[in-house]
């Protein structure tokens, strides 16, 4: 095998076949890191600015400290890290429903992954985030009534390409209120989307929180030599 390019891990899983790979990009002289469902590219570490932005904007949107949050979705942490460099921050629970994705974080095959589980505020649960939103008692298994200052969400590719088809009944109004449950009172929800703004999860949005916002999140992409553009939403 090159030693531009590895597989470090590979699962058969219910929803398709996850690897875990890392290539050397000679142009940039840094290790990729990717996460492949089936054919399907679940996320790179070559684009990660809108991931640390959902961070930043949703906690930006909070005033105060000690504050509580979750992340849903785990991926290859960068939002999760992002959240943890905010000292404001008091504990942080990630949802993850790939119990293989938390693994190579307690192994360490991915880099961020030491800074997370070494990181007392921070805990890894595996779970469906989704279904956890809209029946659990809690988004924390330890704390069944607990309630978070902020909601960071990043799971689907956006409110109209999920990666399964429950998934959708998160973005309508009637999902929006059983996870908007969750938060408490001046709250805030944000979710991050690889589309443009959408209408009508904006829509959805308005009617269920006081205020939201849709920002458009710029960033370089090597791979097209241009700009492209991420969508964070922020709802309090």
């Amino acid at each position: 095998m090159s030693a531009r390019f590895e597989e470090l891990d590979w699962r058969a899983t219910p929803i398709g076949e996850l690897s875990l790979r890392r290539r050397r990009e000679p142009s940039l002289d840094v290790d990729v890191y990717e996460i492949k469902l089936d054919d399907d590219y679940l996320m790179s570490s070559l684009f990660t600015v809108a991931e640390i932005e959902l961070a930043r904007l949703g906690l930006a949107a909070l005033p105060g400290a000690d504050l509580d949050v979750v992340v849903g979705g785990l991926g290859l942490g960068y939002t999760a890290q992002a959240v943890l460099e905010h000292a404001r921050v008091r504990s942080l629970v990630v949802v993850e429903a790939l119990h293989e994705v938390i693994e190579w974080h307690e192994a360490k095959l991915l880099p961020i992954g030491a800074r997370l589980t070494s990181d007392p505020r921070c805990r890894l649960v595996d779970g469906d985030f989704f279904a956890m939103a809209a029946s659990s008692p809690s988004l924390d298994p330890r704390a069944p009534d607990a309630r978070f200052d902020a909601i960071l969400v990043d799971i689907d590719h956006s409110p109209r390409h999920v990666l399964h088809p429950s998934h959708a009944a998160f973005y309508t109004p009637a999902g929006l209120r059983r996870v908007a449950a969750h938060l408490r009172a001046g709250g805030v929800l944000a979710l991050w989307s690889n589309d443009p703004p959408d209408d009508d999860f904006t829509a959805a949005l308005a009617e269920v929180f006081g205020s939201s916002r849709a920002h458009v999140v710029p960033f370089h992409n090597f791979l097209q030599g241009r700009e492209s553009t991420n969508t964070v939403y922020v709802a309090s």
